[in-house]
């Protein structure tokens, strides 16, 4: 009888914690984290409609890759700027798939302890060093690799500037003095 009891209370406990787990994912969902895709996929939605690539070049050993991810990729205001500014790709510098690119097939070299990916090192600027976004404008090119975590106001007004295309035709120190922080 008494087993009962025990077991009963710890299957209940078990219960309750995945009730309030799938809860708490449930309103992170909520709060409007990014959308992410692949290269592949955001090459393919830009043959439709134009819009500058924003890119995540992390690795899974990156601990302030995930520091990036869990305070600045989940704010809403953040999430809410790359969603509707940009086709946001998550990439692993060392993931081992090809990515055909440009007419060019990038691929995974074995190098050191892990190795890298091709594609990294192109857009990186051979600079492998995590975690670092890049920019691409509307067709592919480069506007700017930055390298680094960035908290969620100082990403916010980097990607506004550029989401938004000021930097076509406004310096960075007089963007800086006419952006309306959310924050």
């Amino acid at each position: 009888m008494r087993k009962m009891g025990i077991m009963a209370a710890a299957i209940a406990g078990l219960v309750a914690i995945t009730l309030m787990t799938s809860m708490g994912q449930s309103s992170h969902t909520a709060e409007g984290p990014v959308h992410w895709m692949t290269f592949e996929q955001a090459m393919q939605k830009s043959k439709t409609t134009k819009r500058p690539i924003f890119i995540d070049v992390y690795t899974d050993w990156c601990g302030w890759c995930k520091v990036m991810d869990k305070n600045t990729f989940s704010d809403p205001k953040v999430a809410q700027l790359l969603n509707e500014k940009f086709y946001p790709v998550k990439f692993n510098g060392e993931q081992r798939e090809d990515v055909v690119f440009n007419g060019t097939t990038f691929k995974f070299i074995e190098s050191g302890r892990s190795g890298y990916h091709q594609l990294a090192a192109a857009l990186l600027n051979n600079q492998m060093s995590y975690p670092t976004v890049v920019f691409l404008d509307e067709d592919f090119r480069m506007i700017q690799p930055l390298p680094g975590y960035r908290q969620a106001p100082e990403f916010h007004m980097i990607a506004q500037f550029i989401g938004e295309g000021h930097y076509k035709n406004t310096k960075w120190e007089d963007w800086q003095s006419k952006y309306k922080s959310p924050f």
